[in-house]
């Protein structure tokens, strides 16, 4: 598909859409459009989209499946659950074609490269496509979609406030993705870190991780994980920050607060059970720790998804 000339000189327009589906579209300002996909049916949906090349995508599947056709058909990318994509061709545009599987739901972010520059001018350098060498060349990559992400874009997909404020909510909902999604630590870079450069030592930490959430319920203390991967205290400490970018009680709690989150969106477990399943002996505890964490308590996150 081709932009006419009207439409290249508009091209901060977001254009008509064809939803064969269930989509929910909300254009935030002239520069950023949210798109909600959910698919509750038994069978395939459709949404199509024509877009100006101006605009980076982003699409994120929180359950399920979808593909991105392209070329009329001739060539996909697949989304699965848990995964985003990102989009970027300044050469050509880029329809969206987006064919999503039953019980599949997936957000689609639009922002402008202007607005997106000026919100990360500072950060070009670490951001791919951002650079001087690459900003005339087509870039895209998928990545797996972070806990705390997973939060924002399920507050997108169940927001519940009065539709008066809907575009404010979005555009503050978009900035924290975004930053969410930008957000990397200088600490785990390979030339900065010489642990890293070493597969054993990587080895080690990835079995910590693995240990911690098997062990879930009973998770041993980091001098017992340090002694049973082979590593010292302080070596496992500074290599879980590294390569996992927080501290092993930090990710463990946030683990935990993601998983409580999947058993509750489930249906199949109440507060308690919940609470129990990820190890806290008492629902207090699971309580506190939940709303700590997401700002509401568990049972009122149920209750959201419910309404």
């Amino acid at each position: 598909m081709i932009l006419n000339k009207e439409e290249k000189n508009n091209s901060n327009q977001f254009l008509k859409s064809i939803d064969i589906g269930s989509s929910s579209e909300t254009a935030i300002d002239k520069e950023i459009f949210i798109a909600i996909h959910q698919n509750e049916t038994s069978v395939l949906q459709k949404f199509n989209k024509l877009v100006s090349k101006d605009f980076i995508q982003f699409h994120f599947c929180l359950k399920g499946n979808c593909d991105l056709v392209f070329n009329e058909g001739s060539y996909k990318l697949s989304l699965s659950q848990g995964k985003s994509l990102l989009l970027y061709n300044p050469q050509r545009t880029l329809p969206i074609n987006l064919i999503n599987e039953a019980g599949s739901n997936v957000i689609t972010l639009l922002i402008s490269i202007k607005k997106f520059h000026l919100l990360f001018s500072d950060e070009a350098s670490y951001i791919t496509f951002l650079s001087r060498e690459n900003i005339l060349k087509k870039y895209y990559t998928e990545e797996s979609i972070s806990p705390s992400m997973s939060i924002v874009l399920t507050q997108l997909l169940n927001f519940n406030l009065n539709n008066s404020v809907k575009p404010l909510y979005f555009k503050g909902k978009t900035f924290e993705l975004l930053s969410l999604y930008f957000n990397t630590s200088d600490e785990a870079n390979l030339e900065q870190c010489p642990f890293l450069v070493s597969e054993a030592n990587v080895n080690k930490i990835k079995l910590a991780k693995d240990i911690i959430i098997n062990r879930l319920s009973e998770p041993p203390t980091l001098i017992d994980l340090a002694n049973e991967i082979g590593l010292s205290l302080k070596k496992l400490k500074d290599g879980f920050k590294q390569i996992y970018g927080d501290s092993v009680y930090s990710f463990l709690i946030d683990y935990k607060m993601e998983l409580a989150r999947k058993l509750l969106e489930s249906g199949d477990y109440n507060v308690n059970e919940v609470g129990l399943k990820i190890g806290y002996s008492t629902s207090s505890h699971f309580i506190a720790a939940f709303k700590k964490k997401y700002g509401t308590t568990p049972k009122k996150y149920f209750m959201s998804l419910s309404s």
